[in-house]
């Protein structure tokens, strides 16, 4: 028995190891899933960039922060995963196979989805935290005045940064209802005292539906967020109403079993914290949770649903204030708030810990199992 035994665990772990792991985005989600799968299985990572880039830096890249962006080459070092420096242009869920803009073909066995989101298309008019670094230059051509269209951190965060840096602009955040709408009474406040004091004019109850709309030389466009799920549309995997692939609590599609969504991309809820948002905060605890599920999968053994609630809130607001906002387990908040310098160096801190928690998966990947939040 103790032979026949020894047997199928060997045949499981070659069959595991033979396993063909295909990861789509090398986006906060992506590539820490695909750090940890990798030495238990192939791993190729899907992305056209040669960088990862920390999104949660673009306001600062925006403002004249140097690079926000990390070589994938040395980030994947010694890892074993294969970084396949191409589009996909679509996938076969019944054949299993994703064709690329290069003219090849993966097979895979498991495939993670995790090609994250884009702020809402405004127009040929406004700039995005996507458009950082030509927001830069165009700020560096002269003054006048920029709008930030969107209340909510994003915003915040861009209006705040650009203001402080830039005092030749003039700033003024414009949205459709209040700032910092998920912020407690407290933590608003701070946030609308901070901005008024670098100068930004701030017009609430204000909707704007285009560019257009607005008298002024600059806009920054921070109003929405749109999934990246054109690909796994066309494949034929059901979506959410607002265009999130629907996953289990495993993470899996409900559509096909063998394809994982992790991130911005997939409509996942927990429990404890109900339908999560798009954020850095959700996407690396639900890109480790996929790796996980596939991991134990492979064993044989059935996932345990994804555990998640939110802790805090962070905001910088410029590089010398900032707010960190107690949340309770579904992101609503509580009346504890930090603020001012003290915030901002928890702010720094927190950011930096994503690209450490990167680089702690690369050298060692079984020491990423759970994050904050998780559990």
């Amino acid at each position: 028995m103790a032979k026949q035994e020894k047997q199928e665990k060997r045949e499981k772990r070659e069959m595991h190891e033979n396993r063909r792991i295909v990861v789509l985005g090398a986006g906060y989600a992506g590539l820490l899933a695909a750090l940890r799968l990798a030495p238990h299985t192939h791993v190729t990572l899907v992305d056209p960039a040669a960088h990862f880039t920390e999104r949660v830096r673009l306001h600062e890249r925006a403002a004249g922060r140097p690079e926000v962006a990390h070589p994938l080459n040395a980030l994947l070092r010694g890892t074993g995963v294969t970084h396949a420096a191409a589009r996909a242009t679509r996938i076969d869920p019944t054949a299993r196979r994703i064709a690329l803009d290069d003219g090849r073909e993966l097979p895979y066995d498991r495939l993670v989805y995790a090609l994250g989101s884009r702020t809402s298309d405004p127009g040929e008019r406004a700039f995005t935290p996507e458009t950082a670094a030509e927001l830069h230059k165009r700020l560096l051509d002269g003054p006048g005045e920029l709008s930030v269209v969107g209340g909510g951190l994003t915003g915040l965060e861009l209006a705040a940064e650009i203001a402080e840096t830039h005092r030749d602009w003039r700033v003024r955040l414009v949205t459709g209802g209040e700032i910092g709408t998920g912020l407690s009474p407290k933590g608003r406040a701070h946030a609308r005292a901070a901005l008024t004091g670098l100068g930004v004019r701030i017009e609430e109850g204000r909707t704007v539906a285009r560019p257009e709309d607005l008298d002024s030389d600059t806009v920054v466009w921070a109003a929405a967020m749109t999934a990246n799920t054109e690909l796994a549309a066309a494949a034929g995997l059901a979506l959410d109403p607002a265009g999130r692939i629907r996953v289990d609590s495993t993470l899996r599609s409900v559509s096909y079993p063998e394809i994982y969504a992790a991130g911005d991309a997939a409509a996942v809820r927990a429990p404890a914290a109900g339908p999560l948002r798009m954020a850095c905060a959700t996407a690396l605890p639900t890109g480790s949770y996929a790796a996980s599920a596939i991991l134990a999968e492979a064993r044989g053994e059935r996932p345990r649903p994804l555990r998640f609630r939110y802790l805090v809130q962070c905001v910088s607001l410029g590089r010398h204030d900032g707010l960190v906002q107690a949340v309770r387990a579904d992101d609503s908040p509580r009346d504890v708030v930090l603020r001012g310098g003290p915030a901002a160096r928890v702010k720094e801190q927190v950011v930096r810990s994503t690209i450490r928690t990167l680089r702690l998966a690369a050298r060692r990947p079984g020491a990423i199992a759970y994050l904050p939040g998780m559990g």
